[in-house]
């Protein structure tokens, strides 16, 4: 999740929109863009100072977070649990007096890690006899019972693979160890990786887990098969286990066992749960946000997506304890199956069918609730992750966000950006007023391909790539007073969005998962 943005200041995005030059922006370490108060901040200060000062004394969104990590735990797609959290979601909506809570039906699959483990067993120098830190990838097939024991090939990029013969590759286990380059470029090895190995005759594969942080926490996350390659085994390894492999394959012949139960099962029954604040004007049109409820069979799925959805939940929860009664709807969303296959954002944009005009914006919260900065507005579409490099094709990191071409843009898009940052000043009191282009999520995705706007939270990001897909994402990673801040910033931009007389404007984008 390439959640980091570049920024530019106040006074040079107001030059750019009255000029409609270029706007190029700074690199990642500037502070942000500070927002200036305007019409929509004049006219919404009383409600968000309101909102504000509730959230900031609120404890029942992260109560519920608790019970959530503590009580039901991790909610892997297909698992017993998810349900579970499923149908506490929607009974917590029903307390919380939001309208039309419904869970929608949605098919997920269900794949099984079972047991598993890895060793070190030879080197070029002999007997080495170390375990391995590992986790299975998502979506993986399993070994044989025996497990798989054979010679590693370490290669440092898709390129590297490519330069071997097929030969060079057949019956061994493919190391991938690329180094670290963020998010977006290292999460292509695990989720192409595997493929790309097997169509040169690997047996399995081995991935340094996507993360700068060496603390022999393996991080596991989903992988896509290719249906024209065979399917092999693919398990991620701990920073410092995938470069002591490097370091024995320089002095000669690794040799590794591998083990795993994984398999996939039938198709369970899941959903997407949601409620509503009911406009009291223009009901039909919605104001969505929310998070995924599944998470990983590792850890508690605090950061990874608790905090998102509980965030969320409260800043609805709050606007409706406060008394607000905005123009449009607020829709509440537990989106369902995002950590394996998307399947409940894409069944969200099978219900709205052809009414994807009454979508006025989608604010997905997917990338932990550490220290907020402010909001990114993706009014220009296109996908959070990016695609799998096509075969052959070196792994590359994505398209950098926070360089905007404003010659682009319409006049319509120039004026959303100064609604944003209008709306970001009334967030100056608890420190979150930056806006940023670029934002969304995979859940919203299918909506906002067809022109949604999107948002996201924008925040430090300092720890979130060192919890997530791992046995660490626990509740104490969620500090309770960045959680209110990102609930109070979610709860003030929501209730403004559905309650103003304007609208933002997005672009059709052709939508990945």
């Amino acid at each position: 999740m390439n959640r980091f943005m570049s920024f530019v200041t106040t006074a040079a995005l107001l030059a750019t929109l009255q000029a409609g030059a270029q706007m190029q922006l700074p690199g990642e370490q500037s502070s942000g863009m500070p927002a200036v108060p305007g019409p929509l901040a004049a006219k919404y200060k009383t409600d968000a100072d309101r909102i504000l000062t509730a959230a900031m004394a609120d404890n029942d969104g992260y109560a519920a977070l608790t019970y959530l990590c503590d009580h039901i735990g991790k909610r892997v797609s297909g698992s017993p649990q998810l349900n579970t959290a499923i149908e506490w979601g929607a009974e917590l909506m029903k307390k919380a007096g939001l309208q039309n809570v419904k869970v929608q039906p949605v098919m997920v699959p269900h794949w099984v890690r079972g047991s598993e483990s890895g060793e070190i067993l030879t080197s070029g120098k002999g007997a080495v006899k170390k375990p391995l830190h590992m986790l299975g990838l998502g979506m993986s097939v399993g070994t044989p019972k025996e497990g798989i024991t054979a010679q590693v090939v370490f290669v440092p990029s898709f390129q590297a693979l490519d330069e071997l013969t097929p030969e060079q590759v057949k019956g061994k286990i493919v190391l991938f160890n690329p180094g670290w380059h963020g998010y977006g470029v290292n999460s292509q090895y695990r989720t192409a990786g595997p493929s790309r190995a097997a169509s040169k005759g690997a047996v399995a594969v081995l991935v340094r887990s996507a993360t700068g942080l060496a603390m022999q926490t393996p991080h596991t996350g989903t992988l896509r098969y290719d249906e024209k390659q065979p399917k092999v085994p693919a398990a991620a390894v701990s920073v410092e286990d995938a470069l002591m492999i490097e370091r024995l394959a320089a002095e000669g012949p690794v040799q590794v066992h591998l083990q795993m139960d994984a398999h996939m099962e039938a198709d369970v029954k899941a959903g997407n749960v949601m409620g509503e604040i009911v406009g009291s004007e223009h009901p039909e049109q919605v104001v969505v946000l929310g998070g995924h409820i599944d998470s990983w069979d590792v850890g508690q799925g605090a950061q990874d997506d608790g905090s998102g959805i509980m965030a969320t939940f409260e800043a609805v929860s709050l606007i409706h304890k406060l008394g607000l009664k905005p123009k449009r709807t607020i829709r509440i969303v537990f989106w369902v199956n995002e950590e394996n296959g998307g399947a409940g954002g894409r069944a969200y944009r099978e219900m709205i069918g052809d009414k994807i005009g009454d979508q006025v914006a989608a604010f997905e919260m997917d990338g932990g609730a550490e220290k907020p900065l402010g909001i990114g507005y993706g009014g220009f579409g296109g996908p959070r992750r990016p695609a799998p490099p096509a075969p052959g094709a070196p792994a590359v990191a994505p398209p950098a966000r926070g360089a905007l071409d404003m010659t682009t843009l319409s006049a319509e898009e120039k004026q959303s950006f100064v609604y944003m940052q209008d709306i970001a000043a009334l967030l100056k009191p608890i420190g979150t007023d930056t806006v940023s282009p670029g934002g969304g999520g995979s859940d919203i995705g299918p909506i906002t391909a067809d022109g949604v706007p999107a948002l996201s939270p924008r925040t430090v990001g300092l720890h979130y790539f060192d919890w997530h897909h791992t046995e660490a994402d626990t509740l104490d990673k969620v500090d309770p007073d960045d959680f209110k801040r990102n609930t109070a910033m979610l709860s003030v931009v929501a209730y403004v969005l559905a309650d103003m007389d304007g609208r933002l404007v997005g672009r059709k984008s052709t939508f990945r998962e």
